[in-house]
């Protein structure tokens, strides 16, 4: 029978991640996506802690250890509300000063983290970049400012690659057990036109080529790859046709826990999978004795893992369902 499939061997990792392993993504909405399995999944991550950023540049520009405090200069106000160019909107404030205060807590959580992070992973979405011109700088995001206040750009192989060469060393001296994932986000960046797209995808991807050949500690995962040529039909896209749906998502993040999860992990995953689904089940009737049969078993379970991973919530919230015993 024909094959209506291209699928590719992905090598495994090198160096696994565990329980114990902190991880930090970092990057485009797929960050969030692969970052929230793995989270939903029991690791230890944190998970776009500065909000969605599209280009490697700004990515690496608050990773950068220097960079210890927002720019003063790139607080913008639109509509009444405060923004700042090097982060997504999610992080507004009603005056300067309330915005300032939450980018710079949040920098200082992120970079003492970095210092005990084992894996780092960021995903590009473009490369693609906008140039503030007054002051001259690259900034993250134009917090819907008007058009003539910036000048489009397209970075090339050399920018990406000379960017994170000044990043790695810094990140590093600092935390030389680091570990680096990159990937290049699935979703289309239709919007720069489709050729255009094309183009940048691969920068992108010629860029991460050449950073794992240089940088032993740096590997790629091609969750591009993986959408472009295993899952090639647009049932696996959700209706704007430009993000994977979440059976593409699931079928990258099975891939991903065949890259890079160690053994212990991998048999933890059905089972915590499987009271996943238990904490979700609705009963026909919550107060019988076979669902009440069922929660015991559930605290059971929850009780077993529970010198594994953190499941304090999980358990209360079954407690919480269950009936007084009678004496």
């Amino acid at each position: 029978m024909q094959d209506f499939r291209t699928t590719f061997k992905i090598p495994k990792a090198k160096h696994s991640i565990t329980h114990e392993t902190q991880l930090l993504t970092l990057g485009s909405c797929f960050a969030d996506v692969v970052g929230n399995q793995l989270k939903d999944n029991k690791l230890n991550i944190t998970v776009n802690p500065f909000g969605t950023l599209f280009n490697p540049l700004s990515i690496f520009k608050l990773l950068s250890p220097t960079y210890t405090q927002a720019d003063e200069r790139l607080f913008v106000e639109n509509q009444q509300m405060w923004f700042h160019y090097d982060f997504h909107s999610q992080f507004s404030g009603h005056s300067q000063a309330a915005l300032q205060d939450i980018i710079n807590a949040q920098i200082s959580l992120v970079h003492q983290s970095l210092k005990q992070t084992q894996y780092l992973m960021i995903t590009f979405g473009t490369a693609f970049i906008y140039r503030l011109l007054n002051p001259q700088t690259y900034v993250a995001n134009c917090h819907k400012m008007p058009s003539h206040y910036f000048e489009k750009d397209l970075l090339s192989v050399k920018d990406i690659c000379k960017s994170f060469a000044i990043l790695y060393k810094a990140l590093k001296e600092q935390n030389p057990d680091l570990q680096i994932i990159l990937t290049v986000s699935p979703v289309r960046h239709t919007k720069d036109g489709v050729p255009e797209n094309q183009v940048s995808k691969s920068i992108l991807r010629a860029a991460c080529h050449y950073l794992t050949t240089d940088y032993e500690e740096v590997t790629y995962f091609p969750s591009y790859e993986i959408m472009m040529d295993d899952l090639r039909d647009y049932r696996f896209y959700k209706p704007d046709l430009l993000h994977p749906n979440e059976v593409a998502e699931q079928y990258i993040f099975e891939k991903f826990t065949e890259t890079y999860f160690d053994e212990s992990l991998h048999r933890f995953i059905p089972q915590w999978q499987a009271i996943q689904r238990a904490l979700n089940h609705r009963p026909f009737n919550e107060h019988s004795s076979s669902h009440q049969q069922f929660l015991q078993k559930l605290l059971r379970d929850l009780q077993d893992l529970s010198a594994i991973v953190n499941v304090d919530d999980e358990i209360a919230m079954v407690r919480n369902k269950m009936l007084p015993l009678r004496s």
